[in-house]
């Protein structure tokens, strides 16, 4: 019998929309290659190769033992000395990625929550990555546990992966929040036991808490890895609407007067101001964050942010 839950369309996921998405799944890669222009994957990830076969890499003058095969005639004829393109072996870039699907996650205002938004981005990101050639897995961190699925080359592969999001998603409306050092702690000991190096780390949370130890790991995991972070966010978390509200936690309540100017420039403020200050410590060791918010469609969202190179 299936849970009533899967049919409550933003509230909450179900698997058969998560597999939808692998239409989708084109027009915007996680894998940048190198290139002059600008984006969110520069620095350090920007020049990271990936796939398998050669990439070229430049042209130089002909040194004896190279292989004439790859003798460029145009420049060769040019400048009348020989020269010879230089190819690069490309590296494989297994991918994991990393959903947060805890108890913050489970908010939103308008169309989707946090954690709905979150699964689909997962999803999207698993079969972009895996047409784009590379092994791909996941963990699933909730109140209630962490699920693992290793990397592997395999549409079925996806599917388990998928399967744990989903579960976890519908645990969400009954489960306790855990204590989140603690949590923390065990997530990226999980992680530390699936990567080696060279991988792509995809980390998909609302990061609600910019603690040290997040940035302590994030920092240790982007030394032999490429990491990249997506903040999913509701558009209340940094504007509140101009009515009177009132929010708890299960424990207490308050109320917010969203009439008045100070406190919608207190939440805007606060919000933005935390971002870049984690966007700015992120800088230090070339991760790259950007944001998804749970009311423009996701995929619009991705392609805007993560535009393929014209080759």
């Amino acid at each position: 019998m299936k849970n009533p839950k899967e049919n409550t369309s933003g509230v909450f996921v179900n698997l058969k929309d998560l597999l939808n998405l692998e239409g989708m799944a084109h027009g915007f890669s996680f894998l940048a290659r190198k290139q002059k222009v600008k984006t969110i994957l520069g620095g350090k990830h920007a020049s990271s190769l990936r796939g398998r076969g050669l990439d070229f890499e430049e042209v130089r003058n002909y040194v004896a033992g190279d292989d004439i095969r790859n003798i460029d005639w145009k420049v060769t004829a040019r400048t009348q000395k020989t020269h010879t393109k230089v190819f690069s072996e490309e590296k494989e870039k297994p991918a994991l990625i990393v959903v947060d699907q805890s108890k913050s996650m489970f908010f939103g205002s308008q169309k989707k929550t946090k954690s709905v938004v979150a699964a689909e981005l997962a999803a999207l990101a698993a079969f972009r990555i895996l047409k784009e050639g590379d092994r791909v897995g996941g963990v699933v961190f909730a109140d209630e546990g962490i699920d693992i699925v290793l990397p592997k080359r395999d549409r079925k592969n996806i599917y388990r992966f998928l399967k744990e999001i989903v579960k976890r998603n519908l645990e969400l409306e009954s489960s306790s929040p855990v204590d989140f050092d603690v949590a923390l702690n065990e997530v990226f000991a999980k992680i530390r036991n699936v990567v080696s190096h060279d991988f792509l780390i995809i980390i998909i949370s609302d990061f609600h808490r910019y603690s040290p130890k997040v940035m302590k790991h994030l920092a240790y995991l982007s030394r032999h890895n490429d990491v990249i972070l997506a903040k999913v966010y509701d558009p209340m978390e940094r504007n509140i609407p101009n009515t009177k509200l009132i929010a708890g936690d299960g424990k207490q309540q308050i109320l917010i007067e969203g009439t008045r100017n100070k406190i919608k420039e207190y939440f805007l403020e606060g919000f933005e101001s935390d971002y870049v200050r984690f966007e700015e410590e992120m800088k230090k060791y070339r991760i790259p964050i950007f944001r998804i918010n749970t009311t423009s469609e996701i995929e619009d969202q991705l392609k805007d942010i993560l535009k393929r190179p014209r080759k």
